[in-house]
């Protein structure tokens, strides 16, 4: 988070300066100390988030991915001449936290041809717009994703 601040301070004076270097490092103390005080961020979370990196970059990357092909598939479903058929899927993923469980919720709507309708404790009820959208939903890659960071760092 100091490391962000900081950045960020540089980034908007438009310059590196030893003037501009000295003081953002000052302001940037200033706001992680505040942000440690009153707004719940430490050291120990910011070192889980450095060793998490590499797994939220995969599943960014898997996401994108996973984006890209649900597009080519709604697109030959709205190219074809028969109708989809759009199915209600309910499923247990198995995720523990809540921030796990809204990430893969928003995960499945942010992808074509499906949308999180509800999500109740670990029970997820997902429209798609075809049946075969849905097949296979509760194993897909963001949920054994999503379990792994779990057990990183208790997302």
């Amino acid at each position: 988070m100091f490391l962000l601040l900081f950045c960020l301070w540089l980034v908007f004076n438009g310059q590196v300066t030893l003037e501009i270097v000295i003081i953002g490092l000052g302001i940037s103390a200033v706001l992680y100390f505040f942000c440690c005080r009153f707004m719940g961020f430490s050291i120990k979370k910011d070192k889980t988030i450095v060793r998490e990196l590499p797994l939220i970059f995969v599943y960014i990357a898997n996401l994108i991915l996973e984006v890209i092909k649900a597009t080519f598939a709604t697109t030959k479903f709205i190219f074809q001449k028969e109708q989809p058929s759009p199915a209600i899927v309910k499923f247990h993923s198995g995720l523990k936290s809540n921030t796990a469980r809204v990430l893969l919720a928003n995960s499945i709507t942010l992808t074509p041809g499906t949308i999180t309708v509800d999500l109740t404790d670990d029970l997820y009820t997902i429209h798609c717009l075809d049946k075969s959208m849905g097949d296979g939903i509760e194993a897909c890659s963001f949920v054994k994703q999503l379990q792994k960071m779990e057990e990183v760092a208790g997302l």
